[in-house]
């Protein structure tokens, strides 16, 4: 089976050699990875990252935790990026009320300003949303008319509200080893009411690390883990081909991303 791994920190990444990680992911049918900008400090290393590697592809963007670093300088970079063949949205971008490590001001004019870049550069964006379901929904609703690409609200974990609004407005939802923990049966309840055509297997690693491996660092490897269990949770009321059905998952990827298909 083919694979996309569409939300991983290869930077971050220590167990393994860069070389190897991507290949030990390639040795489980994951064809093309996206790894992911989260700080003005890593935008460029993304870039360089995506440059050794034919199979990678990157974003650029400021996550909400580094709101309060977001400057100019790095919003100018950000843009100076977007027409790179392999930068394949804005993101990681969006609002994190459970650790308040930006004051929220400043992650809501953050999130802003890089959903307008997302819309004048017509690229779908890649949310974090934790803890922030109105605030995420409010401002996601000011943009829908002008954003066309709309994009992924990865590692949902939010509520039933702010998913089927999501959904609504043709957002994909991203799913990761978090479907695997004993104590995610919201989640999986979120998997449920999701359609195949608008969901996205990631890993988000280094974290959340899937069952069977919990304790080890997560690696786009275990990619597999999460569509097994996204198979299962959907096999519950219905029976699906699993190759139908994750190959459904793995065109949503080029859906999602558009230029992923480079």
């Amino acid at each position: 089976m083919k694979f996309i791994e569409t939300h991983f920190h290869l930077d971050y990444l220590k167990s393994f050699p860069r070389d190897e990680i991507i290949e030990k992911g390639k040795s489980e049918g994951i064809e093309k990875f996206i790894t992911i900008a989260v700080e003005p400090d890593n935008l460029k290393i993304v870039r360089e990252i995506a440059h050794i590697y034919p199979e990678v592809y990157f974003t650029q963007g400021v996550h909400p935790h580094d709101s309060k670093l977001s400057t100019a300088d790095s919003l100018k970079e950000i843009k100076d990026n977007l027409n790179n063949p392999k930068c394949v949205a804005v993101g990681e971008i969006g609002l994190d009320y459970h650790y308040d490590n930006s004051p929220r001001d400043i992650q809501k004019k953050v999130f802003e300003e890089h959903l307008q870049i997302a819309s004048d550069n017509d690229l779908p964006v890649v949310i974090h949303s934790r803890d922030a379901d109105n605030d995420t929904k409010e401002i996601l609703s000011n943009f829908s008319s002008v954003l066309k690409r709309k994009g992924v609200i990865h590692s949902f974990t939010a509520g039933k509200d702010l998913a089927e609004f999501a959904l609504k407005e043709g957002f994909f939802l991203g799913f990761n080893g978090i479907i695997t923990f004993k104590k995610a049966e919201d989640v999986r309840d979120i998997v449920r009411i999701t359609p195949k055509e608008q969901l996205l297997l990631e890993t988000d690693s280094p974290f959340l690390t899937p069952v069977p491996h919990r304790g080890k660092e997560n690696g786009p490897y275990y990619l597999p883990f999460v569509g097994k269990k996204v198979l299962e949770i959907f096999n519950e009321n219905n029976a699906y081909d699993e190759k139908i059905l994750m190959n459904t998952f793995y065109e949503n990827s080029f859906k999602c991303f558009p230029k992923l298909r480079n």
